[in-house]
């Protein structure tokens, strides 16, 4: 392609972009297609010669966009939200113009050196205790392998590196941990059978009792407890792990605490509620999102650790290639996680941080915390459901409840939850809570606004009562 040809084709589609942010809305929420339809309009074998960008974009508009999920609808209240914004946006269109590989400083000091500007904003914004050192990983769930592998080497003297791990090394996470802990088990060679699920109490957090009763019984069977996960906004409800007691314990019996706040970390930009973070300064590293809940697209998220040596003695390997005269000088972030290579992540989440201010991502958390807040409440006034969970931040775990057993509850919940998003204006997701089928509806999409929440209420209570025979009540 001519470099003419690519203006106009890029002026085209940054327009095909902007009209996509103001017609979203417009679109089924979810894919209706069945699978296999997307991919029977592929041509089994590629083109031969080169085509035009008319045609491939006219691809892209008939073949691929039917077959999307639209993150970005105003009605999208399932998993947790994976904004973008456009000064996320625009950071990513450079980002790929650029086309840098950021493995190492010198392959491009203005991204090594940005990030960790980046990073220093971002610890400050949500309160983290000072002096944690901060790198930009793809996922949480890379993040919680960083945490797991250096946690295996303090565990070993540093040793597992050369000569494998001997003695079997023990995890501990609550039973509402992500799943990607016990992914972090296998991939570091823990073992399944070595992560122990603590028990949770009546709001899904993790007991702290327990979590001592079972490092305690390990230790005495010769087992060697290397890590804790805590969770702060867990996945299914929302739990709040506390992480003072958690820390207590931790530094009592020598293990590695991680934090895991990759939903719910975004929420302590406020300072009301930095409550959720309360003896994090106990932790070893820490996570959360950026690509969730702060308006910077997917992939970004933040890993912060407190002796980053450790993490560097973890991962490091210096071929000569690889060498520079400024290493003993920087941060070469290929050393602070498990690829080589890297992306310009920061650059964009740069974008965002500067675009919106402290004060712009305040005012949105808010909001979302807010219209969470009158989803509880419409629950709490129709007698036909019932909330599961409490409402800490921006989740909203319920069911309906009219009194049969609960095998035909977990039935007629999951009916219920399959015509809301029938109707393809709003998606919910939905999780099992003690056995319960739970409807989980989350606030935090960039344009959803309070007309949308009620939407998403008038769907839900009338496919209740068609579902019931009865009125909706409340709200």
């Amino acid at each position: 392609m001519k470099n003419e040809d690519f203006r106009r084709f890029g002026h085209q589609f940054v327009d095909w972009i902007a009209d996509y942010f103001e017609r979203v809305e417009s679109f089924s929420v979810v894919s209706s297609l069945n699978p296999g339809d997307v991919l029977k309009k592929i041509p089994a074998v590629p083109p031969t010669r080169g085509e035009g960008m008319e045609t491939i974009f006219r691809d892209f508009e008939s073949v691929i966009l039917p077959g999307m999920a639209h993150w970005q609808h105003p009605g999208w209240f399932a998993y947790f939200p994976a904004n973008n914004s456009p000064a996320s946006v625009l950071g990513e269109m450079l980002t790929a113009g650029l086309g840098a590989q950021c493995m190492v400083w010198k392959t491009s000091p203005a991204a090594a050196e940005l990030e960790e500007a980046v990073l220093g904003w971002l610890a400050q914004m949500i309160g983290l205790p000072s002096g944690l050192a901060g790198v930009i990983q793809d996922s949480a769930s890379s993040a919680t392998l960083c945490a797991l592998l250096s946690a295996r080497e303090r565990a070993t003297g540093f040793g597992a590196n050369d000569d494998g791990a001997r003695a079997p090394l023990t995890v501990y996470a609550s039973e509402e941990a992500h799943s990607s802990v016990e992914k972090g088990v296998k991939i570091a060679g823990y073992g399944r059978k070595n992560l122990r699920r603590i028990p949770t109490d009546e709001k899904f957090a993790l007991l702290p009792d327990r979590l001592e009763e079972a490092v305690r019984r390990d230790k005495a069977a010769g087992l060697v407890p290397a890590c804790v996960v805590a969770t702060t906004g867990t996945t299914s409800s929302g739990a709040l792990d506390p992480l003072g007691p958690i820390g207590v314990i931790c530094r009592e019996h020598g293990l590695w605490l991680h934090v895991d706040a990759a939903y719910a970390g975004t929420a302590a930009l406020l300072p009301e509620r930095r409550g959720i973070l309360d003896g994090v300064e106990a932790a070893d590293s820490f996570v959360f999102n950026p690509h969730k809940w702060m308006l910077t697209n997917f992939d970004c998220s933040a890993y912060y650790v407190k002796e980053p040596a450790a993490l560097v003695r973890t991962f490091e390997i210096l071929p000569e290639y690889l060498k520079t005269g400024v290493d003993a000088r920087v941060k070469n972030y290929r050393d602070w996680g498990v690829p080589l290579g890297r992306r310009f992540r920061a650059l964009k989440l740069w974008f965002v941080i500067r675009s919106y201010g402290i004060e712009g991502l305040q005012a949105m958390v808010r909001e979302h915390l807010r219209l969470a807040g009158l989803v509880r409440d419409w629950v709490k006034a129709d007698a036909r459901f019932e909330l599961l969970a409490p409402v800490d931040l921006g989740l909203v775990c319920f069911r309906l409840n009219d009194g049969r057993e609960e095998g035909a509850l977990n039935a007629l919940n999951a009916t219920l939850l399959e015509r809301v998003n029938g109707t393809g204006r709003v998606f919910l997701s939905h999780t099992t809570l003690r056995g319960k089928y739970t409807l989980r509806l989350v606030v935090g999409q960039r344009t959803t606004e309070e007309r949308h929440v009620r939407e998403a209420w008038d769907l839900i209570a009338a496919a209740a009562g068609g579902l019931l025979g009865a009125r909706p009540t409340g709200a």
